[in-house]
């Protein structure tokens, strides 16, 4: 399989892995993607998920325009393409732990729409943006394009949609599309990893909620608050603050 999972102790990864061609996304690949969700949320003690390339050079080009010409006339086949991208697109931007892209080189279209769906960008100085279905007569996903906009917002989106032009890592991170530009991810990886799995949890679904349009607390979100204070992790936590040691969360 050209996608897979790996673990590394608390850092889980999915590996897009087809370098002959740019790491363009097939039709199993997209479909790949949840069960390879499934895997890393059964994996237990993993802190968090990082979305990167098996080799150096492009994040992924996009969607394979390959197979697509090859089936434009295949209703079916389009049907169950639209359908894969939409379930792994959802699934990963609502996946339990924080998720990192880890974007080297070209990330293009679909690409782009997998480090979107992504809590964190982490971008190489040589990385490339593009979103370009306008350049092919195609219409980027609904799900993808608020993705975008909770990130760039409208002015920003609307730019890269309608001209499909490039932008290198600089100008990303100027706009809000990525957060970090790095040669790594591990930095981030290993303070992400020694914080508590139970408080960023329950803090990514406060911040899907804020996305998905909840301005006020109901109660599972003061329920979220409350019951941290009788957890393990906040016994440890301000334990090891007390000590003035750095806390040993179980995950």
């Amino acid at each position: 399989m050209k996608i897979r999972f790996e673990r590394n102790g608390p850092v889980g990864a999915i590996v897009i892995d087809r370098a002959e061609r740019r790491n363009a996304i097939t039709l199993a690949m997209w479909q790949a993607i949840p069960d390879l969700l499934s895997q890393a949320s059964s994996e237990r003690g993993l802190k968090v998920l990082v979305v990167r390339s098996a080799e150096d050079g492009s994040f992924s080009a996009g969607a394979d325009i390959g197979e697509m010409i090859a089936n434009k006339d295949d209703a079916v086949w389009r049907a169950a393409n639209q359908a894969a991208i939409n379930v792994a697109q959802h699934r990963l931007a609502r996946f339990t732990l924080p998720t990192i892209a880890f974007v080297g080189g070209d990330c293009i279209g679909g690409g782009c729409a997998l480090a979107l769906a992504c809590d964190i960008r982490v971008a190489t100085p040589n990385a490339r943006f593009g979103i370009t279905p306008a350049k092919l007569g195609l219409v980027y996903p609904f799900h993808d394009i608020k993705l975008l906009v909770d990130l760039v917002g409208p002015g920003q989106a609307k730019r890269l949609l309608f001209t499909g032009e490039f932008v290198d890592a600089m100008e990303a991170r100027d706009i809000g599309l990525i957060e970090i530009i790095a040669s790594s991810p591990d930095a981030l990886e290993r303070v992400i990893a020694q914080t508590s799995a139970n408080s960023n949890t329950a803090m990514k679904q406060m911040v899907r909620r804020v996305l998905d349009g909840q301005h006020d607390d109901d109660a599972e979100t003061l329920q979220m608050f409350a019951a941290a204070f009788e957890g393990s992790d906040f016994a440890e936590g301000s334990t090891a603050f007390a000590e003035k040691r750095r806390p040993q969360f179980e995950g």
